[in-house]
């Protein structure tokens, strides 16, 4: 007999086993989602089966986010919200040192992740509302790579080549079989993005 003031079980048991043992389930929500946007689409992902894959009802999902919409702007913007944030500790570098210094910590972040999200960022759904603060940071991040490009020598177009040369990682991730070590590449995109500057 239990207590008065023992808890009693909160929800639905899950059907499964959790996907990641440590993670929340707002944090396993985003992994089924990644993983599910990213090998069959973003249309072809329903919250349905987001909240399958990681063995809870659909209403539960909808305790976390309010729609599909939320879930994948929650990804992208992990994306490029970290290299945002690293880029302001940067101050202190040369303009070239600290423009290597980001490529390969961007490079880093956006190999790093376990699905390859970045791929989703030219869908039309990302020019809409929901997308917004994405787009916001997105940009903020190209600025940053054109400031620190243009205070480097380089010229604008220059600066948008680096951002470009960053993101083909996104690419690369999708189109190769085999990837070559991440410090590896991390340093060619680097070396390949100083070379643009002259």
């Amino acid at each position: 007999m239990s207590s008065p003031t023992s808890a009693a079980p909160v929800g639905r048991p899950r059907s499964g086993a959790r996907r990641l043992p440590s993670a929340t389930a707002r944090e396993e929500i985003l992994d089924a989602a990644a993983e599910l946007f990213a090998s069959r689409g973003y249309a072809a992902t329903s919250t349905r089966l987001i909240a399958e894959r990681v063995g809870i009802r659909q209403a539960s999902l909808y305790y976390h986010f309010d729609n599909k919409e939320q879930i994948l702007a929650e990804l992208l913007e992990a994306t490029v919200r970290p290299s945002l944030t690293f880029a302001d500790s940067l101050a202190g570098l040369a303009p070239a040192a600290a423009l290597h210094t980001l490529i390969r910590y961007d490079v880093g972040v956006l190999l790093g992740a376990p699905w390859n999200i970045g791929i989703l960022y030219a869908l039309p759904e990302t020019a809409s509302e929901p997308f917004a603060q994405f787009r916001h940071e997105r940009e903020a991040l190209r600025a940053v790579y054109r400031s620190l490009t243009a205070a480097a020598g380089g010229s604008e177009i220059t600066g948008e080549l680096v951002f470009g040369l960053v993101e083909s990682v996104i690419g690369m991730r999708r189109d190769l079989a085999t990837l070559p070590p991440a410090d590896t590449l991390q340093d060619a995109v680097a070396s390949a993005a100083l070379r643009l500057l002259g």
